[in-house]
């Protein structure tokens, strides 16, 4: 899909969002690498509150009360410590993944590309994600912080 829009020239026009068990910081470099600018993160943010994927969420029956409309149930929801449990996953997973980047030689996840990750595809065999995918991504417009001028 990806290199449809960047073959008519719109891959740019566009703010690609990557989705789907992304909420490790690992993940998201793939995802980052493939074009994404910016990811969805969704069943580890509900983890990171309580969640134990009772899967009845839909049944307004949640065992953690976190997915539920039913007030009894509400009620065990510690509102203070879910808040504080969600800042700290989100912390976490921004500073790994700033750490991930700083690595690499990176300033921000968004100048990651294809070839900056390796795939395994086989024994000893490896190949970068750009082989794979059969498309580079457009280069990130971000240079560094520097550029942005002073905080504050």
């Amino acid at each position: 899909m990806y290199e449809i829009f960047q073959s008519a020239g719109l891959s740019r026009d566009i703010v690609w969002i990557g989705s789907g068990k992304l909420g490790f910081p690992d993940r998201a470099v793939v995802a980052f690498a493939m074009g994404c600018d910016i990811v969805h993160i969704a069943r580890e943010a509900m983890i990171s509150i309580g969640c134990v994927q009772a899967m009845r969420c839909h049944t307004d029956w949640c065992p953690t009360g976190i997915t539920t409309q039913n007030w009894w149930m509400q009620a065990g929801l510690d509102i203070e410590d879910k808040t504080a449990r969600f800042a700290r996953f989100m912390k976490s997973f921004r500073a790994e993944l700033l750490a991930l980047s700083h690595a690499a030689g990176c300033h921000h996840p968004c100048q990651f590309t294809g070839f900056d990750v390796e795939i395994s595809t086989g024994v000893n065999q490896f190949c970068t994600l750009e082989e794979i995918m059969g498309y580079k991504r457009d280069p990130a417009l971000f240079t560094s912080m520097e550029d942005y001028g002073p905080v504050g």
